[in-house]
């Protein structure tokens, strides 16, 4: 059995969305200083590295992570590489759609550095996610830090996921990753009432 890690490493260096709060830790207690333990605090964004956004961040009537369904992060998923295209479109949806993936990963390579925040990261059009969400799709993976472009105000994409009831996973690493079927395991933190959660998201396959 291969496990494959699709998260990327979270430290102080991790790029955040601008303006929002970047990961901190604060020792408590350390061994080399005389105390019996380790002991850690931490801030940060919600929305940081892999992460999975709630329906609550983009729409008023949306439940909050700690109330979605686990269903959808866990399970075959296909990855699937799309390339020199500043949004995915119904054309760059079909080859998984083909395959009858009801969770997809999309590789774009548009955000390679984690620890570097570019704003022109590659995102999806309205018109994908509605056509995954009329194939049954109830989940989506990218690559980059939004499904919706750095600059848009009204997340078409993102009110898109809502009206079809996706699930959305942001900030997955792929490049280590072959297109294919694998089996998805990238569960939230019950956190209640926030509106995403960081996920250790692996690729499990045969």
């Amino acid at each position: 059995m291969q496990l494959i890690d699709i998260s990327p490493l979270l430290s102080e260096k991790t790029a955040v969305w601008p303006g929002d709060i970047p990961l901190k830790r604060q020792l408590l207690c350390e061994i080399k200083n005389g105390d019996n333990i380790d002991l850690s605090s931490l801030t940060s964004t919600v929305h940081i590295g892999a992460h999975a956004d709630a329906p609550h961040h983009y729409h008023r009537d949306g439940v909050t992570i700690d109330s979605v369904s686990l269903e959808p992060y866990i399970g075959p998923c296909f990855v699937h590489t799309v390339r020199d295209t500043a949004l995915i479109t119904p054309k760059d949806c079909a080859l998984p759609l083909a395959q009858g993936a009801k969770r997809i990963l999309f590789h774009t390579g548009t955000f390679p550095n984690p620890e570097q925040f570019n704003q022109n990261f590659c995102a999806f059009s309205p018109e994908a996610i509605a056509l995954m969400g009329e194939s049954g799709v109830i989940l989506i993976g990218i690559d980059t830090p939004s499904v919706d472009p750095f600059d848009s105000k009204t997340l078409p994409a993102h009110q898109q996921l809502y009206k079809y009831n996706i699930r959305n996973i942001e900030g997955l690493t792929l490049s280590h990753v072959m297109d294919g079927h694998y089996e998805l395991i990238a569960l939230p933190l019950a956190l209640k009432g926030f509106d995403a959660s960081p996920v250790r998201a692996i690729l499990r396959r045969d």
